[in-house]
């Protein structure tokens, strides 16, 4: 079973960046107030545009000098110039440097075959893009070893350094040898569900998915990419959220995963802030555990709670990657005395999810997943899936976004 325990706008993104410099108390909690609208980017149709960018290719030049990226818990990092060797744990910061057009440089990333096959699954349907991982590290194979860092010897660590302080044989100070011997941090891990961050970080602020990868844009000066991007995020949400019922007339859903015991669940919430959500949030189903309080990250349930719930829609998280096998646990669960009960396995209701570790390209393919899954009726039918293929294929005149679009930006062809 994959490790549930693994801790493991009108103005320009740059205006935005200061401004977050500059509010530390209320606007620390933006990213809790559940919001999943976009920024309008700065290169809109009102006439706006990103200073220093290169038109044909989306990049900034980085002739002028040093220039700083901000994000808690960091606060501003210096680059002298844009990374060429990037380091990832999780892979949605590996979706981000693919996103902006620098998914070649990165050297490591969580579970490579699970993480790149599942990116791959996705990045299948947009011409050009793709990522290699075959040749990465796993920065958690055998913990955090510092050693690897050393050995990767990268540019950037996209990684928190308050979660890196947690893990095993890790404390503040291994943290700061890092990042003063090698290259900076620069990530946010505890914005996935906005837990508390651990001891000693307690300005820790939290953000959404988009603001996050608006951040990392900036280390990369890649300002065009994210504006570009975002307003394919924002037109996605705001098409879908335009048609939702009312939220009496939507179908209860839970997002879980069958436990390798087949007996307990590990489950999720749909609604509650954190970039672990922002696939599921802007669906607006109504989360049939909305009361339950895990106490952490996540919780685990039986089939009592179940039945007692009753959800319509079972979303199964990682059940489009290849640690699981989507017809297994459906055929698990009907053959179950009490799964078989269940009106979303009676309904043929239960549905493979991608992964909470998301990026930018993959929370448009995840959130267009989800609609089709939880609101066939509005936004046409969820297609036959089969374990190990890429995302389905979909008619084009049934997109909720445009994967052309995507692709040219990805590509800097815009």
């Amino acid at each position: 079973m994959f490790d549930e325990t693994t801790g493991r706008d009108a103005s320009t993104r740059r205006e935005y960046v200061r401004g977050m410099a500059a509010l530390a108390g209320g606007a620390a909690l933006a990213g809790c107030a559940g919001d999943d609208s976009t920024p309008t980017p700065a290169n809109s149709a009102d006439g706006g545009g990103t200073e220093g960018t290169d038109a044909a290719t989306g990049s900034s030049p980085t002739a002028g000098g040093p220039y700083t990226a901000s994000m808690s818990p960091m606060g501003g990092v210096e680059f002298d110039a844009v990374p060429e060797r990037v380091f990832t744990v999780f892979p949605g910061y590996a979706d981000m440097a693919v996103a902006l057009g620098h998914g070649h440089k990165v050297n490591a990333v969580y579970v490579p075959e699970m993480s790149g096959t599942t990116m791959n699954h996705y990045y299948h349907h947009l011409d050009g893009v793709s990522f290699d991982w075959e040749d990465l590290a796993d920065p958690l194979s055998d913990g955090l070893p510092k050693e690897l860092l050393f050995e990767l010897d990268s540019d950037v660590h996209l990684a928190d350094p308050a979660w890196a302080s947690t893990q095993t044989g890790w404390n503040r100070s291994d943290v700061e040898e890092i990042g003063s011997q090698l290259a900076p941090w620069f990530g946010n891990f505890f914005s996935g569900t906005n837990a508390p961050a651990p001891e000693g970080y307690d300005d820790y602020e939290y953000y959404d998915l988009w603001e996050l990868f608006g951040n990392v844009a900036e280390v990369f000066q890649e300002g065009a990419r994210y504006e570009a991007l975002a307003a394919v995020h924002a037109d996605l949400v705001s098409t879908i959220q335009a048609d939702l019922p009312p939220k009496e007339e939507r179908p209860t859903a839970v997002r879980v995963t069958l436990a390798g015991d087949g007996e307990s669940f590990w489950t999720y919430h749909l609604n509650k802030p954190g970039t672990w959500l922002a696939d599921t949030r802007p669906l607006g189903a109504n989360d049939a555990f909305a009361e339950r309080d895990w106490g952490g990250l996540w919780g685990e349930v039986d089939y009592e709670a179940m039945l007692e719930t009753d959800p319509d829609v079972i979303l199964h998280l990682w059940g489009m990657t290849p640690n699981y096998s989507i017809a297994d646990t459906i055929a698990e669960l009907e053959s179950h005395s009490a799964g078989s009960q269940l009106t979303a396995v009676q309904d043929g209701r239960v549905y493979p999810a991608g992964m909470r570790y998301q990026g930018p390209i993959m929370n448009l393919f995840q959130i267009e997943m989800g609609a089709k899954q939880l609101y066939p009726d509005l936004f046409g039918e969820w297609p036959d899936y089969e374990d190990g293929e890429h995302y389905p294929e979909i008619p084009e005149d049934e997109w909720l976004f445009d994967r052309t679009r995507v692709a040219a930006v990805v590509n800097g062809e815009f």
